[in-house]
């Protein structure tokens, strides 16, 4: 995997901590905030609200473009914690994003007629439409005012040797909220507004501050790739087939299709766990993959000095093979079924547990 075990040695080594921890940037930030609440500027359009409100009460979706949420995972927005970066993942038909080629027809011609042997723009298409996030709070099944509304401009873009317009892929689009209970409706618009879908969802976040018998983790997903920005995304962002956290580019990888060949890369956060007197960590980790509730691979046991966790786990078995010269060791790999990912996590300070299972399909 590229940049291997990098997220925890950057982490360990105090960089998303300076970055986060600038007396300028955190100014900028608190200046931010308070001219946002100052200002009454519109941000979600109101033929969408319409269509929201409208939607909200029975979570009615509208399918003018169809999408699917297919997952909901969640990191602590570090270092401060007090949030939490929020990531839905989502399957839309590429055609619905409005992808159409950078340079008119006209821009074309001229650019082939004077340059044709260079490689041309107009092997770009650019997306062109818009992903509004609304997030009202939920109590008692009650539907609060907004208390987050956000517009993202799609404007992703893709050789057009490699764009497929019916096949649906998927995106990843989030923001950053504090702990509660939400109902987040979500539109993708086409860039006229003339054509309009949505999807409800509801999720919680978990407050770590009142978790003080107790330790849990965020929701466990394999990661692909993870490579390092040039500086941290504070806002919210549609991508195609990854997401991004803090100053991270993270792919996401299907439980339900992993190859054989393929390591599980584990991405997650142990909330409730106690810091020693020096500040340190001590927490331990075991790992198992089950078939059928029988063990099909163990693995070392994890010691980590540090709540956000990553770990890599080879899907390779030891078997024993007899043989008439005796017995030996190899290693092969997992046969493709469907397996479960057990974890045991233990707080060595405070002596608090918490168990993690996790399916998954090896192809």
């Amino acid at each position: 995997m590229k940049l291997r075990n990098y997220l925890i040695l950057l982490v360990c080594a105090g960089v998303i901590l300076s970055v986060f921890f600038s007396p300028n940037l955190i100014a900028q930030e608190r200046t931010k905030r308070d001219k946002a609440k100052d200002t009454k500027t519109i941000i979600i359009p109101q033929q969408v609200k319409k269509v929201f409100e409208e939607g909200m009460p029975i979570r009615q979706v509208r399918s003018d473009i169809p999408f699917t949420i297919i997952k909901h995972i969640y990191l602590p927005d570090l270092p401060a914690k007090q949030n939490l970066h929020s990531i839905f993942f989502f399957q839309v038909k590429n055609a619905d994003l409005g992808y159409t080629s950078l340079i008119s027809d006209a821009e074309k011609k001229k650019e082939e007629e004077t340059q044709p042997i260079v490689e041309s723009s107009s092997n770009m298409l650019q997306a062109n439409s818009h992903i509004f996030l609304q997030f009202n709070r939920l109590e008692n099944d009650s539907i609060g005012e907004p208390v987050r509304e956000v517009d993202i401009p799609v404007k992703l873009q893709v050789e057009s040797s490699t764009y497929e317009a019916n096949k649906e892929e998927l995106y990843s689009a989030g923001d950053i909220l504090p702990p509660g209970h939400y109902l987040l409706s979500m539109a993708i618009a086409s860039a006229d507004l003339k054509r309009i879908g949505t999807q409800y969802f509801e999720f919680s976040l978990p407050d770590e501050a009142s978790l003080t018998n107790k330790t849990d983790t965020t929701p466990l997903f394999f990661m692909g790739e993870m490579e390092q920005l040039p500086s941290p995304i504070r806002k919210a962002t549609v991508n195609k087939g990854f997401f991004t956290y803090i100053i991270f580019q993270i792919g996401y990888i299907d439980e339900k299709s992993i190859s054989s060949r393929d390591n599980l890369e584990l991405l997650f956060y142990v909330f409730g766990a106690h810091p020693g007197e020096d500040g340190t960590y001590n927490i331990e980790s075991n790992y198992e993959i089950l078939k059928d509730e029988e063990k099909a691979i163990r693995y070392a046991l994890g010691i980590y000095n540090n709540p956000l966790i990553q770990q890599t786990l080879p899907l390779k078995k030891t078997v024993v093979v007899k043989s008439e010269s005796g017995e030996k060791e190899e290693s092969r790999d997992l046969e493709p079924g469907e397996y479960t990912l057990l974890i045991k996590i233990t707080d060595k300070i405070s002596g608090l547990t918490v168990e993690k299972r996790f399916d998954f399909v090896v192809k």
